[in-house]
């Protein structure tokens, strides 16, 4: 139970580790320090759907035969329409924000870092929910989830989540709040993983045999994340090339902690 309750926290921990750089840096993050921030997350997160959660619900199916692709093809769909789901009924960041930019003044660039929290927030629930199942994975012993692969999918997304909390905390900063309350408020949008995560490990180990669907929703989840938000935003202005390198780096890390740890 204490490999699991730490293999939560370490996500969260990640973005509180990022958050605390209100205390160190003087200025906000360049636009390219965060277009490669955010592309090294999107690498992780791609990473991590496919070898932590893909390829081990495909494994945990293998009695199927042919069909084995089957539960990771459903669970991975039910992912996508969730996350779709979601944007349908919380208005979307980027609507939002060229909403807002066409107003002036500092309430525009207050709201527009509102909605930069809010979708950092709801994209940290699916990457609770996928380190939940695999830990719930881990306890029941299903389809051969090793402590190493746990980790290093938990390692990776707080690897990832480390520029969330910066870019979260940086520009609050810089629009007038406190240091402390900026800090809190980059905290607190990483603050659902855990509790998320922890939900997903009750309900994941009462249903054994619907793992494979549990792995690829949360992979189905992020990818979705990784598509809507943060490719577009590593790829805004020029020199978009950055965010691509960085997303590589990010990729091959998530990949060789999969491996080596797994």
């Amino acid at each position: 139970m204490k490999t699991i309750v730490l293999g939560l926290l370490i996500p969260f921990l990640g973005t509180a580790a990022g958050a605390a750089c209100v205390f160190f840096l003087r200025k906000d993050l360049s636009s390219g320090v965060q277009r490669a921030l955010t592309g090294f997350a999107a690498g992780v997160m791609v990473a991590a759907s496919v070898w932590s959660l893909i390829v081990p619900a495909i494994e945990q199916s293998a009695d199927k035969g042919r069909w084995a692709f089957l539960p990771a093809f459903i669970g991975f769909w039910i992912g996508v329409l969730f996350l779709l789901l979601l944007d349908r009924v919380i208005p979307h960041l980027h609507r939002s924000i060229e909403r807002e930019d066409q107003l002036e003044g500092p309430r525009s660039k207050l709201n527009r870092i509102t909605m930069m929290v809010l979708a950092v927030t709801l994209h940290n629930i699916p990457e609770g929910m996928a380190v939940g199942v695999v830990y719930a994975g881990l306890r029941s012993g299903a389809g051969g989830i090793t402590a190493g692969a746990a980790l290093a999918l938990a390692l990776g997304i707080a690897i990832q989540n480390f520029p969330e909390g910066a870019i979260i905390s940086m520009p609050l900063f810089a629009e007038g709040k406190s240091k402390p309350k900026s800090f809190w408020l980059g905290v607190l949008s990483g603050a659902v993983e855990p509790v998320f995560g922890g939900l997903t490990v009750l309900i994941a180990a009462l249903v054994v045999p619907a793992m494979p669907y549990f792995l690829s929703f949360a992979a189905g989840a992020m990818l979705y994340v990784v598509v809507e938000e943060l490719i577009p935003e590593m790829s805004e202005g020029i020199h978009s090339n950055i965010g691509v390198v960085f997303f590589s780096v990010g990729f091959s890390l998530m990949m060789a902690l999969d491996v080596a740890l797994g």
